[in-house]
């Protein structure tokens, strides 16, 4: 039997999420601790539950050997926060309707090696096949809403923010969505959505704000919503959290909001400490940045939902804290093209965007 990328690729206060392939029909058994479970191949994905909060439990997959990075021999689930349950939020982010190519860089060189991804003759366009596999498992959470962060089209075409809606649109009411750097690349009113908005669920606020910049890769926030956020965080004693498209802080400044802007919103977080969380996309990475300004507050990236790993993040919300959860598509389908995207970029792609399980995974406590 033949056990491939088997990756440890999620982790919660009861739970542990192994995904990896093996040959069709091979039934292979993973344990955690003394619980195990059998999957059968060609896509797996051995989800363990039951599990003690902030627990180390040993990990074993049949046929697959422990390696420290990906998947290691020992696991801790996260600290469950205190209090009752507010809210259940799920994400998404550069979803890229209208994309045909996978994996290009920009670099003439590297795109010569590639490899360069097609969807298959006859199959459907994979932006609508992944988005369609997302939405299912977020139907099937039931979250009380849903932020899509941006980049929802791949050049900024009406057919695609169409397409887009149609695909999300499934989740109703409780879908809110905001605009990228693709989005704007043609008209600079697309998909504004009359960003920054709130939506206020269960005792807590979503901030959602447009850090777009028609015509640059970069971001910006601007005093306006940067008094938005002020605003609203003086206005309630609650949990709040802000969603955009770029991320505060990136080691490449055309990869997230300006940097004075960036210097300012940690000013304001720093005068409002229950603005708990800031995040964001962009970077198709899989990241968590903290500032010792305040250290306490999780700067997010989350991967694209697009390709590999194909995933996108689920939040539960409580009186005392919250937690981030990656959460990887399971459809065969849409399994086997992510499997397929992870050997972009010469190879590469995997180390670049999947992050350690610090980053996908996380609890921040108040």
């Amino acid at each position: 039997m033949t056990v491939a990328h088997a990756e440890l690729i999620s982790v919660g206060p009861d739970e542990v999420v192994v995904t990896f392939t093996s040959e069709p029909e091979a039934r292979v058994v993973t344990r955690v601790g003394d619980r195990e479970v059998t999957t059968t191949g060609p896509f797996n994905t051995a989800v363990v539950r039951g599990l003690e909060p902030d627990t180390e439990y040993a990990i074993a997959v049949e046929g697959a050997a422990n390696d420290d990075k990906w998947l290691p021999t020992i696991a801790r689930t996260l600290v469950q926060p205190k209090g009752r349950l507010l809210a259940t939020i799920a994400t998404a982010n550069d979803v890229h309707f209208g994309e045909t190519e996978c994996g290009k860089t920009g670099d003439p060189a590297v795109d010569a090696v590639g490899p360069v991804l097609r969807a298959e003759p006859g199959q459907p366009p994979y932006p609508e096949m992944m988005g369609r596999a997302v939405v299912d498992e977020m139907l099937a959470l039931d979250p009380d809403a849903v932020v899509v962060k941006g980049d929802l089209t791949d050049s900024g075409r009406d057919e695609e923010y169409a397409a887009f809606l149609a695909c999300y649109g499934r989740l109703g009411a409780r879908m809110h969505h905001v605009r990228g750097n693709h989005d704007a690349m043609r008209d600079p009113e697309l998909a504004r959505n009359d960003a920054p908005f709130r939506v206020d669920v269960n005792g807590l606020t979503l901030v959602v704000l447009d850090t777009a910049v028609p015509g640059r890769c970069g971001g910006a926030l601007d005093a306006t919503q940067r008094d938005f956020v002020e605003q609203v965080a003086s206005a309630t004693s609650g949990p709040v959290l802000l969603f955009a498209h770029h991320p505060v802080f990136h080691w490449d400044t055309d990869y997230c909001i300006d940097p004075p802007d960036a210097d300012a919103l940690v000013d304001l977080l720093a005068r409002h400490p229950n603005v708990v969380a800031s995040l964001a996309g962009h970077t198709h990475t899989n990241r968590v940045v903290h500032d010792p300004r305040v250290p306490e507050v999780p700067f997010a990236e989350v991967n694209c939902a697009k390709d590999y790993p194909g995933a996108w993040a689920e939040y539960r919300v409580y009186e005392g804290g919250l937690t981030q959860v990656l959460r990887r598509v399971q459809r065969p389908d849409a399994r086997a093209w992510s499997e397929r995207a992870r050997h972009m970029i010469q190879g590469y792609y995997r180390d670049l965007v999947l992050g350690g399980i610090d980053d996908r995974c996380f609890t921040r406590t108040w």
